[in-house]
């Protein structure tokens, strides 16, 4: 590694350190070549001359963190994305849940929603949202604000529509929400079971007694042994015989297989071993 390779990756650890011990948040264990490349978006975003200044900013301006802190985590989602994924959902999770009296369903790392909103349709579908309760968290307080909201420019509906259409959707999407002034609006039908709230996943306690984990595109961002903290954390947050569903480019590590059998790997859908 190069002599400057090497200060800039020391004057980035030091900027995740002074984040740790001033906020709380830990992005020490990310996947280096991803939580670097976003370090250097913040820093060319905040305006800061170098790292040093981004630092020194970070420690004493809570604003300026908070301001920031959207570009050091990753907000991707939208609905029914992965429809195969969904499409299985329905087809082999779905006929289980059926058997529970009540659900309760984590997504962690939701973002800005998108999939929350996605699952409490489905459930809707196959006559089992009464029943549930969803649980929806993030890091970042201000895309959990627009989870809440549930609205979403217009320009989305059809990519949206399309890709519920091939995850098996049995209506029309547009009966799931309103539109006006180029935003839609998902209706409230589907906000009333879904509690939406800050959580780390780095550092924060298990949700527990859940039927089913969302989890998915959020692990590719994690170094190998925060990965396996996650999934420990998932294994005792799930019912034996629960459901754990990765994304698609994400599985479970090696060292994590017994925890979980592979009950549709091609989808990345795990299950707790065990008897339910």
């Amino acid at each position: 590694m190069a002599p400057n390779d090497s200060t800039e990756e020391l004057e980035i650890k030091l900027v995740l350190e002074a984040i740790h011990e001033q906020y709380g948040y830990d992005f020490r264990d990310y996947a280096s070549d991803s939580i670097q490349r976003r370090v250097h978006a913040v820093l060319a975003k905040s305006g800061a001359a170098h790292f040093g200044e981004l630092q020194h900013r970070l420690l004493t301006e809570p604003t300026f963190f908070a301001s920031l802190l959207g570009g050091l985590t990753v907000q991707l989602s939208e609905m029914f994305r992965d429809p195969k994924f969904y499409r299985a959902f329905r087809e082999k999770v779905i006929p289980v849940l059926r058997t529970y009296p009540q659900l309760k369903i984590w997504h962690a790392g939701c973002a800005s929603g998108e999939e929350v909103y996605t699952t409490a349709i489905i459930l809707t579908e196959a006559n089992l949202y009464e029943r549930t309760q969803i649980y929806a968290t993030d890091v970042s307080a201000a895309v959990l604000e627009q989870a809440r909201e549930g609205v979403y420019p217009a320009e989305h509906a059809a990519k949206f529509a399309e890709s519920y259409r091939e995850s098996g959707g049995k209506s029309e999407l547009s009966d799931y929400y309103s539109s006006a002034y180029g935003r839609i609006a998902v209706r409230e039908s589907l906000r009333k079971n879904v509690v939406f709230f800050q959580h780390d996943l780095v550092s924060d306690y298990a949700l527990g007694e859940m039927h089913v984990i969302f989890c998915r595109n959020v692990l590719i961002y994690f170094g190998a042994t925060l990965r396996e903290r996650v999934i420990d954390m998932f294994a005792r947050g799930l019912y034996r015989g629960g459901f754990l569903c990765l994304g698609a480019s994400e599985c479970l590590p090696k060292t994590r297989a017994g925890l979980f059998e592979e009950y549709f790997a091609e989808e990345r859908i795990f299950r707790r071993r065990g008897e339910p």
